[in-house]
């Protein structure tokens, strides 16, 4: 009986190690990974722009189709490549980066196509407000770095939120619209 104790702790023990080992740890890769945002401007044209400061991890398990999510945004790092329009966009009337320095989106699952992930969903937090969003994948990929010598995954995502949501109201009643359209390019390396 003990030594049949003995195997079942050791064999819980292999089991717990082999699943642990099947998540891994990225950090995003600041030179790869880009989060923007497009706005209609009048139903004429397209304002965006990009946030150049980000960081954050991922946990991946591609063999059990789970993961994690975590990325901060430095919104004082907002570039349109017009500095006049940065100044606005970091004002209380949109993004209020002196209150607000950050934003965040923390997710709470992924969902795979095949060996893909297709979607990840979470929670972004901006202007002190955090509401449901879903992050769609437009593909996604893991490869070896021949640079780097080490696994790097990532894809290119986007959402629409409905910035009004977060209390963002600026132009509005003008004819700005309320949806505003997030594009995230990320890669990230494995730690």
């Amino acid at each position: 009986m003990r030594k049949s104790l003995v195997c079942l702790a050791v064999a819980t023990s292999l089991f717990s190690a082999f699943a642990q080992a099947e998540t891994a740890t990225y950090a995003l890769d600041p030179t790869h990974t880009f989060v923007t945002f497009e706005i209609g401007h009048f139903g004429t044209s397209t304002n965006r722009g990009r946030f150049d400061k980000k960081e954050g991890t991922v946990q991946l398990d591609r063999a059990g189709k789970t993961g994690k999510v975590e990325v901060t945004i430095d919104t004082t790092s907002i570039n349109s490549g017009t500095p006049a329009f940065d100044k606005h966009l970091q004002s209380p009337d949109l993004f209020d980066a002196a209150k607000y320095p950050t934003m965040k989106f923390v997710s709470e699952k992924m969902v795979f196509s095949g060996d893909k992930v297709a979607e990840i969903v979470g929670n972004l937090t901006l202007m002190g407000k955090t509401l449901p969003v879903t992050l769609k994948a437009n593909q996604f990929n893991c490869y070896q770095s021949p640079m780097i010598k080490r696994e790097v995954c990532g894809g290119d995502f986007d959402t629409t939120i409905d910035r009004t949501a977060f209390g963002m109201n600026y132009g509005v009643d003008w004819g700005f619209p309320k949806n505003v359209r997030l594009i995230v390019q990320v890669e990230a390396v494995k730690q």
